[in-house]
């Protein structure tokens, strides 16, 4: 009897233990509250035990299969018209129940920091966007930075829909939301938003080995990131190489720290905030220096609210306020926006100090930006005076960083983690800003995109998905004489991608800022990629693009430039002359040019060049006035004619 029992309980337990192991699992995409692609056969997958019975009951219909001998499972729903909110019932030996899914547009929003950027990060400009935010139709999926070199992964670690109510707007990419709110407005259909964006990555960090299949040398990379020994050893060069700052900062070392209510300050300089610190007498110093200075506060803004503004500080920062710490950065972005806990503030003085590292290039505060302390209606300015001190010196390195890999910059790293896991999901198209990172190889760059485009559409099986990208906007210094730019001819290849069938750019020359690569106006970006979309992916008749460079021809001492996408007309958006355009001879000696509107054409010429073969427009790093739109207030792209080996 008590081997019958124990059998009994053997068998009871092998079957515990088999139940365990076929439980059905879904991806990270298919959860509570997703947006499925409608008009299309929507593909549903997973994983269980080899030969489990899996059944897929949705929207009144039941579909049925069987995993195959490695686990892997799918069905494909019928196409259906948008609507929701439906409940998903996946049954096999356990149970899963996915509640609140809607059907509608599905975009994939990738690209580098400007499509990462949130909501949040912008939560002054877009204050009142934020407050109102109540589109529980539109949704958003973040997908947090991976990388993985040795090839495509099948799902994500982390992951939730979330709509666009509340603060949970407030970690939606700016662009896409925007862009979202639009479509949603005109079409009303629900919208979801997948992104899948890392800062400061490369295009061929985003594209598949088989799409980079043309370019040898990214393909001898990633064959030799395989080899994990390898790219452990240069890591481990690099971490012995690097020369690291020394833990020498006088204003944390003493009985009083720098910051301390209580310290006495001597032998501080004047200085300007903002400004860099070596434009005003310090002479290419990498290191920390510390900034105080007494604010005075009224009564007025006690018991309230309040916050600080310190603009931008290159590169990282520690603000303290009469003694205690307020808040940190540790990289030059993005803007600083500091809450001040209740009772920090006191009537009349208050001792703001800032702690701030830099070591490469120019260190400090970042003109043109906000700086203030700002509770109820009242503001204090920032701006002006202070003092300063160096509290530590870094020695130059050498060495350098000994050749380390950073996995996010290597070619197919995020497309392997990121990219890979969603090729399954049934999707309307694409959003893609990117291309700060390759602005040193635009060559390169105009071969590169097309090929991630062809990579997608191929990975997804669909070929004709509309493609809708940002052309760079203005950044840097302006330049008042012609001169050569990496960022005007990565806007080249940029703009020769609209070759490939089905893709749309939205123009943003004009929506930078000359200081921040991160430029706050995300709804025009995010609004003109949606009249992009209009056309191209649900075919309104309407202008999308503003003038696009079509052809020239030479008349005497004049060049005649025709344009696509001259709408109902060309004009100047502010009413003034013709800005930006530059002429040169065969020598490629650019002067900048006279040129007037004639019909949908631009006539451009300088009385000193009698023989003129070669126009350009708006070509530099951040063009003073690039005034060229059409009538329906769409902006020229910057072009030129003067075009080799591209």
């Amino acid at each position: 009897m008590k081997c019958k029992n124990i059998y009994i309980t053997l068998i009871v337990c092998l079957c515990v233990l088999q139940t365990g192991s076929a439980q059905v699992k879904l991806p990270r995409l298919v959860r509570d509250s997703m947006i499925l692609q409608r008009d299309a056969r929507i593909k549903i997958w997973g994983w269980a035990s080899k030969n489990e019975k899996i059944t897929v009951k949705f929207n009144g219909r039941s579909y049925k299969t069987r995993a195959d001998g490695n686990g892997n499972w799918f069905v494909l729903l019928s196409p259906m018209k948008p609507g929701g909110p439906y409940t998903m019932d996946i049954s096999a030996v356990n149970k899963i129940s996915l509640k609140d899914i809607l059907i509608g547009d599905v975009w994939i929003c990738s690209g580098q920091s400007n499509m990462v950027h949130q909501m949040n990060i912008h939560d002054v400009t877009y204050a009142k966007d934020i407050a109102e935010a109540n589109d529980s139709q539109i949704r958003h999926f973040w997908i947090p930075t991976l990388t993985n070199l040795q090839g495509p992964q099948h799902d994500l670690p982390t992951g939730f829909w979330k709509s666009a109510i509340g603060e949970d707007v407030r970690p939606f990419s700016a662009v896409a939301y925007f862009f979202a709110k639009k479509i949603y407005e005109k079409y009303r259909v629900p919208i979801g938003l997948i992104n899948a964006s890392v800062g400061g990555t490369p295009i061929e960090a985003w594209t598949s080995e088989e799409g980079l299949k043309d370019f040898s040398s990214l393909l001898n990379t990633v064959e030799k990131n395989k080899d994990t020994a390898y790219v452990n050893g240069l890591n481990r060069t690099a971490a012995a190489n690097f020369i690291r700052p020394s833990q020498n900062d006088q204003g944390m070392m003493g009985e009083k720290k720098w910051f301390d209510i209580s310290y006495v300050p001597k032998e501080w300089r004047s200085i300007n905030v903002p400004g860099y610190w070596e434009d005003q007498g310090i002479k290419e110093l990498n290191g920390v220096v510390w900034y105080r200075k007494e604010i005075d506060v009224p009564a007025s803004m006690m018991d309230k609210p309040a916050k600080v503004f310190l603009g931008r500080i290159v590169d990282a920062d520690i603000l303290y306020i009469n003694g205690k710490q307020i808040g940190n950065t540790t990289y030059q972005y993005p803007q600083r926006r500091y809450n001040v806990p209740a009772h920090v503030l006191k009537a009349g003085k208050n001792i703001f100090v800032v702690r701030v590292t830099n070591s490469a290039g120019k260190g400090g505060f970042v003109p043109d930006k906000p700086y203030c302390l700002f509770a109820g209606s009242d503001t204090v300015d920032l701006k002006g005076e202070w003092k300063y001190k160096v509290g530590e010196v870094y020695l130059p390195r050498s060495g350098g960083f000994g050749g380390g890999i950073s996995a996010q910059n290597q070619p197919t790293a995020l497309y392997n983690a990121m990219i890979a896991p969603l090729i399954n999901y049934s999707i309307k198209g694409f959003l893609w800003y990117q291309g700060e990172a390759n602005t040193g190889r635009a060559e390169e760059y105009a071969k590169l995109q097309p090929a991630l485009i062809n990579d997608w559409r191929n990975k997804w099986k669909q070929l004709d998905a509309p493609f809708l990208y940002v052309q760079l906007p203005g950044f840097m210094d302006y330049n008042y004489l012609p001169s050569e730019s990496n960022w005007a001819k990565l806007r080249e290849s940029q703009l020769l991608s609209l070759s490939v069938p089905n893709t749309a750019m939205a123009v943003a020359i004009d929506l930078g800022e000359w200081n921040d690569i991160h430029p706050d106006n995300k709804k025009d970006i995010g609004e003109r990629l949606a009249l992009a979309a209009c056309k191209i992916a649900y075919n309104e008749d309407l202008v999308y693009s503003g003038p696009i460079y079509q052809s020239s021809k030479i008349e005497g001492n004049k060049i005649i430039i025709g344009f696509d996408h001259a709408g109902s007309g060309l004009m100047t958006n502010d009413g003034e002359e013709l800005g930006e355009f530059a002429i040169a001879g065969a020598d490629k000696k650019f002067l900048w040019a006279k040129a007037k509107i004639e019909g949908n054409k631009v006539i451009v010429w300088n009385d000193s060049i009698s023989d003129p073969m070669y126009v350009r427009y708006a070509w530099a790093d951040n063009p003073v006035n690039p005034n060229l739109y059409n009538k329906e207030g769409l902006p020229a792209s910057p072009f030129r004619t003067d075009t080799t080996n591209l």
